[in-house]
C-alpha cells in the first residue's frame, strides 16, 4: 500500500484533502499501467482523469480499505476497457505502428554495448508489449497485469471476480495465444527471390 488505511477512510468520508493525498499517491502508478494497456501515450492523460473521477464518486462503495489497490486496479482495467471499445479501429491500427517501432527499438538497444539496468528493462517491456500488441485485448490486459504489473493471483481474483482456478486457465490460454503468434512471426517464410523477378 502506498498510503496509510486510516487516510483511504478519510477519503471515504469526505475528506477532500485525503482523496488529494491518495491520488497524488497512485497517480503515476495509474498511469503507468493505463500507458502500457491501451497504447495510446496521448489520451493516458484523459483515461487517467476518467480513473480518479470514477474513484472519487464510488470510494464510498469500498468495503474496507485492505482491498484499495486491487478495486483501484479494476477501475483502470475497466476504464482502459471502456477506451478500447470506443476507439477500437483506430486502436488497432496504431497498436500496429507502435508494434514496429517497439521491435526497432528493441533491436537498438540490444546492439548497444552500454546496456543499463534500466535501459534493459526498458527493452524488455517494449518486447513484451510488442508480443502482447498482437493478442487480443482481453489477452493483454490480463497478461499484462500478471506478467508486468506483477500483480498476485489474489489481486487479480478481486478484479477479475472470479476464483484462482479460473485465472490459471485464463492465464494458461491467454500464454499459449501469446506463444502461437510468436511462432508464427518467427516461422513466417521470407519472400522467395524468384517471386521477385517477374518473367
Amino acid at each position: 500500500m502506498l498510503v496509510e488505511f486510516e487516510l483511504i477512510q478519510k477519503a471515504q468520508q469526505g475528506d477532500a484533502s485525503a482523496f488529494s493525498q491518495v491520488v497524488t499517491a497512485y497517480r503515476r502508478r495509474i498511469l503507468g499501467t493505463i500507458s502500457r494497456l491501451i497504447g495510446r501515450p496521448e489520451d493516458v492523460e484523459d483515461v487517467g482523469q476518467e480513473v480518479f473521477m470514477r474513484l472519487y464518486f464510488s470510494l464510498g462503495q469500498l468495503r474496507t480499505p485492505e482491498v484499495f489497490e486491487p478495486w483501484l486496479y479494476r477501475l483502470t482495467v475497466n476504464a482502459c476497457y471502456d477506451y478500447l471499445r470506443k476507439s477500437k479501429r483506430r486502436l488497432e491500427s496504431r497498436m500496429a505502428d507502435l508494434s514496429d517501432q517497439q521491435v526497432m527499438m528493441a533491436d537498438a538497444v540490444a546492439g548497444s554495448k552500454a546496456q543499463l539496468d534500466e535501459t534493459e528493462k526498458h527493452r524488455v517491456r517494449d518486447t513484451v508489449n510488442g508480443m502482447l500488441a498482437a493478442v487480443s485485448e482481453e489477452d493483454r490486459i490480463l497478461l499484462t497485469m500478471k506478467e508486468v504489473e506483477g500483480l498476485s493471483l489474489k489481486e487479480l481474483e478481486t478484479i477479475y471476480g472470479v476464483n484462482e482456478n479460473a485465472l490459471k486457465v485464463r492465464l494458461f490460454r491467454a500464454r499459449q495465444r501469446v506463444l502461437k503468434k510468436l511462432k508464427g512471426v518467427t516461422e513466417a517464410p521470407l519472400p522467395s527471390a524468384k517471386s521477385d523477378k517477374a518473367g
